[in-house]
């Protein structure tokens, strides 16, 4: 899949904006003074935190990115606009006297945090005019607001903004904090982990209680859509009445900081530019498959996104039920992917069927196979087969390149299975006419199309039993 052209994409974020402050060295002892690791320090390092680490993450996707929100009028203050700048930012920062900017400074050493340091005072009794007026004035210009809230007081009167960005028609994510969310009403979208939606709606024991509260919470406080980021039970969007789950990606997890970040602005870029929410979701969830796999607050280029995004096949493929597999269809649908359908016993693979398979492969994006379940198989070829189970037989279709998805049916036919999936073409080998294919009147009603090929000449399941039989008398 392409991704989107991000670079047209203009959001505006506004929010908690922090610095983050790393002292990073060697440990070699412990102090005389008291029993704490002395830490060397060789190394200083500041970075755009918070609301500011989203701007940043938006800004590396390639987006044009301008960001508000309050600093004190300091030395850190500076430090963050030229660090901002430095990413083609334009940040618009509102300095107030007597307040410090909201830094974070850690103690690093061996890849580890020792100790924490936070200098910050809340912003929550600031005048907000100021700063509604500057979101005022900029906002016919902008595609997606981001909200941005760590708890700091820049969005203690965030209903205003909201309210402003609905009159404009333009789309509003939220990364949420509290234990109040009804003051996101309005929003398009909030951001939850599932702590935060704990802390606002209890937990649940099992998955259709918590889609019934998730579904029931967009209503309740007044949000079109609730994406719940679920760590490694990777993320799920309630878009009542539907619901679309994302198993997590990442292969090795070596630091979430700043994952969340990710998340919201690879939301906001992909918005932008006028796609699906779902889709947005999809882009996402491989943004934070990436970035989780890095040590520190970090961001995600379209380039590391785009590998990400085409690598999806080893990540999502292999033997499904049929439930995942419909969902794992609704997904890569939403994706653009043009999916093939085919059937069959494959009792022994051998090189027709190989071949088979990848000029069915050919046909689309994805290539699902449905197989025979073993008392369909007995029932249709007689006693003795199948040779092999149908585990076996759909762990080795899996295994093959050709090949993303291996289903099961226990029916004599697929037709309903067809019926249920709706491939956008429909493939069958053999010396079949088209309008015999089962299953192909329901694809070319919903505007597929049916393929029959012809298998490799010489080769059959039941040719190579009689050799292997022919050759034990």
């Amino acid at each position: 899949m392409q991704l989107p052209d991000f670079s047209q994409a203009r959001l505006l974020i506004v929010g908690d904006l922090m610095l983050d402050r790393y002292w990073t060295g060697a440990t070699g002892r412990i102090s005389p003074e008291a029993p704490v690791p002395v830490v060397n320090v060789k190394d200083i390092e500041d970075r755009p935190g918070g609301a500011a680490n989203v701007a940043v993450n938006a800004a590396t996707l390639g987006a044009q990115v301008k960001i508000m929100g309050f600093t004190g009028n300091d030395e850190c203050a500076d430090i963050l606009e030229t660090k901002l700048s430095a990413y083609g930012i334009d940040a618009d920062l509102i300095r107030v006297n007597e307040f410090d900017t909201i830094t974070k400074l850690r103690i690093m050493s061996r890849n580890q945090q020792l100790l924490r340091l936070d200098f910050e005072k809340s912003f929550a009794e600031i005048d907000k005019s100021e700063l509604f007026h500057r979101f005022c004035a900029v906002l016919n210009e902008i595609d997606v607001v981001v909200l941005s809230d760590y708890s700091k007081g820049s969005l203690s009167h965030v209903s205003d903004l909201i309210k402003y960005a609905n009159e404009r028609a333009v789309p509003v994510i939220v990364d949420p904090k509290g234990h109040d969310f009804r003051k996101y009403a309005g929003a398009t979208l909030i951001t939850p982990n599932m702590n935060e939606f704990a802390t606002v709606f209890g937990t649940y024991a099992d998955e259709e209680s918590l889609k019934q509260v998730a579904l029931g919470a967009c209503k309740e406080i007044g949000v079109d859509n609730i994406l719940l980021t679920r760590s490694e039970n990777g993320m799920t969007l309630y878009a009542p009445p539907e619901v679309y789950h994302s198993p997590a990606l990442a292969k090795e997890v070596f630091d979430v900081t700043g994952a969340g970040d990710t998340v919201v602005s690879t939301l906001a870029c992909t918005i932008a530019t006028g796609c699906s929410m779902p889709l947005a979701c999809q882009l996402a969830n491989h943004a934070a498959g990436v970035v989780v796999g890095k040590l520190g607050t970090s961001t995600v280029t379209s380039t590391e996104l785009a590998l990400a995004m085409n690598s999806h096949k080893a990540l999502d493929g292999g033997v499904m039920s049929e439930l995942q597999l419909i969902q794992a269809l609704k997904q890569a649908k939403l994706r653009g992917e043009k999916i093939v359908f085919t059937n069959g016993c494959f009792d022994i693979l051998h090189a027709g069927h190989v071949s088979y398979l990848k000029e069915a492969a050919a046909l689309g994006d994805r290539l699902i196979v449905a197989v025979n379940g073993d008392d369909s198989v007995t029932r249709l070829k007689g006693i003795g087969r199948p040779v092999n189970p149908c585990n076996r037989r759909m762990a080795v279709l899996a295994g093959l390149q050709s090949v993303d998805w291996v289903v099961e049916f226990t029916e004599d036919t697929p037709q309903r299975i067809i019926s249920a999936l709706l491939p956008d073409v429909l493939v069958k080998g053999g010396d079949y006419k088209l309008e015999d294919i089962v299953g192909g009147a329901e694809v070319i009603e919903n505007g597929g199309e049916v393929k029959a090929l012809t298998f490799e000449d010489g080769v059959s399941t039941s040719a190579i039993i009689t050799q292997i039989i022919d050759k034990q008398q």
